[in-house]
């Protein structure tokens, strides 16, 4: 952007009380640190500004159309009209046409020579250019989109330094998963992000078998073998990485799984569960007990288990922990690892001999864990576990399927918790918006469903938009939400007399039991999330 040689761009902008003195200040020390950026920009990273407004003042001032580009407003493949590397020499990006002409955006419109270059590429297509100005960001935000690469892969590297750098990268990116699948005409490498696999690279099928054999070598598989394996890899001093192969029709797929040695344990309440103390306390500080963690796979039960073993661990607390794999070493703990020659139940009888206080048991997958689990539970210890299923209610049925009695869940079961990760807005490119009628009714039928009165009052949402801090996706980590079930004496008489999943709910509901989406839309209108994201998780309309 450029100010045509009138007053300052910041002076411009204060007069028209866009921003203040003091913002042009802020934005000027940031200049000193990055001086290729202009002024206009700068507020906007700096967030000093609505987004919208700020280009649209600008726009007025440097007598240019103006837009706020996102992904959203690209009605046409760029590509088809100006290749990647003139787009990003001269930070321009066709996102209309209509009727012989086309729209593009520019991140500098003073700059002639860029201007009349894709004019006159455009106009050798027929097309009349009309230009916009917007923010070098979100020509940059896009522009990485169409990258089939990130900055950090080196696809030109010999094999080793390739997958050296493609693991690197994922590791910066927080990547917690690598997706290595050999396809039809090529490799494809994906990264697992806040939990959504995002497309980074594409390597020809001519490098398969030496990327194949190298991925072997260094987990410690057999080359010849062709079926599954599992392996690991060493070489990386702050990860543990699994690895796991699977033939499919093009070749064999390899899924390697990111653990951060020695990473420190969150605080539950940072994982996004209820800041209430008493109610923690209440929850998880018991004896002669079972608490159980439900969720689907990769909704962070293992991550919360490890929360609150750190909440109530202390000295004079003898703490065992039974897991497949041990993901975080923790000082205190006697962490014990499952093998196909060491299971859950087997480790569990052991345990008991050791005389724990609390016992930790990664997951109750069948019917002679579940039934260890709760003698421990009823001999004096505190067992913590996971579970698959859907909220914690059904950790009860779940629990009669697998051949518990009624009464030894009575009295035994404590407390159910069920939880999701949703993703967080991206704080650095997220758009503010009023609330629509749509949405309102949407949260107005939930709390009337469970008799509780949201207050819309006031209340903004945001709109993902994207930024290269968050892989242009749109937001940036995750965090729970949450639903606690605490039996009470009630719940347990139901449970006995072996009533049903939705009895139990009904009088659950009615002694404070607050469902999944509740919590959800509780943060959502704390602008941590959106609707889309819970809907995504929740499928709530």
């Amino acid at each position: 952007m450029d100010s045509k040689k009138r007053q300052p761009l910041g002076i411009e902008l204060v007069k028209k009380g866009i921003v203040s003195e003091a913002d042009i200040e802020k934005a000027l020390e940031y200049q000193k640190a990055e001086p290729k950026k202009k002024i206009g920009d700068i507020l906007n990273i700096l967030r000093l500004c609505d987004p919208y407004i700020l280009i649209n003042a600008i726009g007025e001032i440097l007598d240019e159309k103006a837009i706020y580009l996102r992904e959203a407003d690209l009605r046409i493949n760029m590509l088809d009209y100006i290749s990647i590397d003139i787009a990003k020499q001269y930070k321009a990006i066709p996102f209309e046409e209509n009727a012989g002409k086309i729209k593009v955006c520019f991140a500098d419109t003073s700059n002639r020579r860029a201007i009349e270059t894709v004019r006159l590429l455009l106009l050798n297509k027929g097309l009349i250019m009309e230009k916009y100005i917007t923010f070098e960001t979100n020509i940059d935000a896009i522009l990485n989109s169409f990258s089939p690469n990130p900055e950090n892969i080196d696809v030109n590297a010999d094999v080793s330094g390739f997958i050296d750098s493609v693991i690197k990268s994922a590791m910066e990116k927080r990547a917690s998963d690598i997706h290595i699948e050999p396809m039809q005409e090529g490799m494809r490498i994906r990264y697992r992000i806040d939990g959504v696999l995002i497309d980074v690279a594409n390597i020809g099928k001519e490098k398969q078998t030496q990327i194949i054999g190298r991925l072997k070598a260094i987990s410690n598989m057999h080359q010849e073998k062709q079926e599954a394996q599992d392996g690991r890899i060493v070489m990386y001093p702050e990860y543990n990485i699994r690895v796991s192969s699977q033939k499919n029709i093009y070749g064999e797929k390899f899924v390697l799984r990111l653990l951060k040695k020695n990473e420190d344990v969150k605080s539950i309440f940072d994982l996004g569960f209820p800041k209430d103390e008493e109610l923690v306390k209440k929850a998880f500080n018991k004896k002669n007990s079972i608490t159980v963690i439900a969720a689907p796979t990769g909704e962070g039960k293992t991550t919360t288990l490890y929360s609150i073993i750190d909440y109530l661990n202390r000295p004079e607390i003898n703490i065992t922990t039974i897991e497949d794999p041990v993901e975080i070493r923790i000082n205190g703990l006697n962490q014990i690892e499952v093998d196909p020659k060491i299971t859950f139940a087997s480790s569990l009888r052991t345990v008991l001999r050791q005389d724990p206080d609390i016992i930790l048991v990664g997951e109750i997958r069948d019917k002679e864990t579940a039934e260890i689990a709760m003698q421990a539970g009823q001999t004096g210890h505190y067992v913590l576990s996971t579970i698959h299923t859907i909220d914690a209610i059904e950790v009860i049925t779940r629990l009669r399927k697998m051949g518990i009695s009624n009464y030894d869940i009575s009295s035994t079961l404590a407390t159910s918790v069920s939880q999701r990760l949703v993703r967080k807005l991206c704080p650095y490119c997220l758009k503010e918006r009023e609330y629509t009628q749509q949405e309102k009714e949407i949260i107005n039928k939930i709390g009337d469903k469970y008799g509780i009165k949201f207050d819309l009052n006031g209340k903004k949402t945001f709109d993902a938009v994207g930024c290269k801090k968050c892989n242009n996706t749109g937001y940036l980590g995750r965090i729970g939400i949450f639903e606690i079930l605490i039996l009470n004496d009630e719940l347990r008489t139901l449970i006995v007399d072996n009533k049903s999943a939705i009895e139990i709910r009904n009088s659950a509901l009615e002694s404070g039991y607050v469902p999944l989406i509740v919590d959800g839309i509780y943060k959502m209108l704390d602008g941590i999330t959106n609707m889309q994201e819970l809907n995504n998780k929740l499928a709530i309309y």
